[in-house]
């Protein structure tokens, strides 16, 4: 007989939860707690409510010993998972606070915030140049138009290729990333066809595809699917029934990773 039986050994489960203590024909007794006492098992029937004696031959120990660990180990990993999920609403929490409350977006870089400055766009017909106002009317000329921002370059760039913002509206609007191309040495940052008679304006931005995660009211994280490239872009507050489109403009710069 192993010498592990000659020892004194006390196998209880914290917060004195049941066990089973498995007998090699197949069978189980439901207990408390077990002592390995020389050649014999001593154990807290749950079921009589007493202690009881078997010989140690009798006892599957593997078996038992296994399902002890097992359960501990489930014990352990929930615990853990606890922790880490204590840990991401500590840190969600924290993520919120560190966003200043005011409307706007900021660059997530690092692990600091830049506010994003608001482009100052602009409604180009062919016969017109107008400042894109909280709500602008549209030119009444019927045709194509687009929304530029002056200047071939935004002030404000990043090395990083996915990068990630914060948006804080002041009310539910659409938002996004666009890429903007160029028009005579400015930035468009979406197309517009104008109908007057009917009051509407068709909008086409150049959308990226990006990922949107909401982490207070009000209050969204943003970063592109798959890395941008190199270029002029900006992220935007929209919605499709007006033209009051709000502008943070930025660029990729050349030659950048990941």
């Amino acid at each position: 007989m192993r010498k592990v039986f000659l020892l004194l050994a006390v196998c209880t489960l914290a917060s004195a939860a049941n066990l089973k203590l498995y007998f090699k024909d197949g069978s189980y007794q439901l207990v408390r707690e077990y002592k390995i006492v020389s050649d014999r098992i001593s154990f807290y029937s749950v079921e009589r409510e007493d202690w009881e004696e078997v010989p140690a031959a009798l006892v599957d120990l593997n078996k038992t010993q296994a399902e002890i660990k097992q359960r501990a180990d489930d014990v352990r990993a929930d615990a853990a998972a606890q922790a880490a999920e204590d840990k991401a609403e500590r840190d969600a929490r924290k993520e919120v606070a560190s966003v200043p409350p005011e409307e706007g977006v900021y660059l997530i870089e690092n692990e600091k915030l830049t506010p994003m400055k608001v482009g100052e766009s602009k409604v180009v017909t062919n016969k017109r140049r107008s400042v894109l106002k909280a709500i602008t009317p549209v030119p009444f000329v019927k045709g194509k138009a687009t929304l530029e921002l002056d200047g071939p370059h935004a002030t404000q760039g990043t090395l990083n290729r996915s990068p990630e913002f914060y948006i804080r509206l002041s009310q539910d609007e659409r938002f996004g990333i666009v890429r903007m191309g160029d028009h005579k040495g400015n930035r468009v940052v979406e197309k517009l066809t104008i109908q007057p008679v009917v009051n509407e304006t068709l909008q086409e931005p150049d959308l990226v595809e990006v990922f949107r995660q909401q982490v207070a009211d009000g209050l969204f994280k943003i970063w592109p699917q798959k890395p941008l490239e190199s270029g002029e872009y900006a992220v935007v507050e929209y919605s499709e029934e007006k033209l009051n489109m709000q502008v943070w403009d930025f660029f990729i710069a050349p030659g950048t990773g990941q």
